[in-house]
């Protein structure tokens, strides 16, 4: 069993800048990767980010690239996720997901086994 919990989620201002949080907890042994999906009301859960436990690898969706940045803390198993540049079209529930399947690397939520309740996060012009 491992429990997610994000921090961090606020309203901010466009062009704004904020940092996600997520600690995990449990049985966190087995980690393979962690990552970051967020879900706008009427939309479908979209992954942003996620990373390799074991040795940093990154990859991010299109519409976040260059912007945001996903990072870890091996030894508080955390991970962070810093947004610059905001955009309405950012404004989301983001939710952190925990990968138990070693060698699953993938960027459907099917690829992840655990789930944070999310943090909402509302950008406004």
């Amino acid at each position: 069993q491992v429990q997610l919990e994000e921090s961090g989620g606020r309203f901010v201002q466009t062009g704004e800048s904020l940092t996600l949080s997520c600690a995990a907890s449990g049985r966190t042994s087995d980690t393979y990767a962690m990552g970051w999906f967020r879900q706008a009301p009427g939309k479908e859960r979209e992954f942003v980010a996620h990373i390799r436990w074991r040795d940093g690898t990154t990859d991010y969706s299109n519409s976040v690239a260059g912007r945001f940045r996903i990072s870890r803390d091996r030894i508080k198993r955390s991970i962070d996720l810093q947004m610059n540049g905001l955009q309405p079209e950012d404004s989301a529930v983001y939710y952190c997901t925990l990968c138990t399947r070693w060698g699953v690397w993938g960027m459907s939520p099917d690829d992840f086994d655990y789930w944070g309740q999310g943090t909402q996060v509302t950008v406004s012009s």
